[in-house]
């Protein structure tokens, strides 16, 4: 089995191609194929030593979801079966998308109820991102005045995407 697991919650493909864009970034050495949430158990993601976990935030900073409009079940329905999970031998990164200038409120707020539910169980979370760069009134997933995890505008500043994932996994070390 690969070193490294990405998951990732996604509807509308952009999660699923930052994922994709990762594995490919590490080789397939490193990663393991990337697999949608809605495809896995918690018994998956702990097989792994190291993990990188994609989230989208939508609307007004909602967890992605059936109650969101998602065709299918996403981290809305996986995050309550985490609950009691040991992670504490498990390192996670984890990367979001938002949207900035439509919800300058609640940008990449999804990546705080993912990072918060896996800092419950005991995950050594890595990869803040410095918010430098982007313009947004409120996140609240800022900690220590960083991002939680990577953060990404697939909507406003696409063209930044490759430089942030290269320099994000860079400073990882996963590799």
């Amino acid at each position: 089995m690969a070193k490294i697991g990405i998951f990732f919650g996604t509807d509308s493909g952009n999660t699923r191609r930052i994922a994709k864009d990762i594995a490919t970034l590490l080789g397939p050495e490193v990663a393991a194929k990337p697999v949608n949430i809605r495809n896995a158990s918690v018994e998956d993601l702990l097989s792994y030593d190291t993990l990188i976990l994609g989230i989208p935030t939508y609307g007004d900073g909602q967890v992605p979801g059936l109650s969101t409009g998602n065709q299918t079940e996403s981290w809305e329905e996986f995050l309550p079966t985490l609950k009691g999970h040991d992670f504490s031998s498990k390192t996670v990164a984890i990367y979001g998308l938002g949207n900035q200038k439509g919800y300058p409120d609640e940008f990449i707020d999804a990546v705080y109820y993912l990072y918060e539910e896996l800092d419950i169980c005991g995950a050594n979370l890595i990869g803040l991102w410095p918010t430098e760069g982007y313009t947004f009134n409120k996140s609240n997933a800022i900690i220590d005045d960083q991002f939680m995890g990577l953060a990404l505008d697939q909507d406003n500043q696409k063209d930044l995407t490759p430089e942030r994932i290269s320099t994000w996994i860079n400073s990882l070390a996963l590799a």
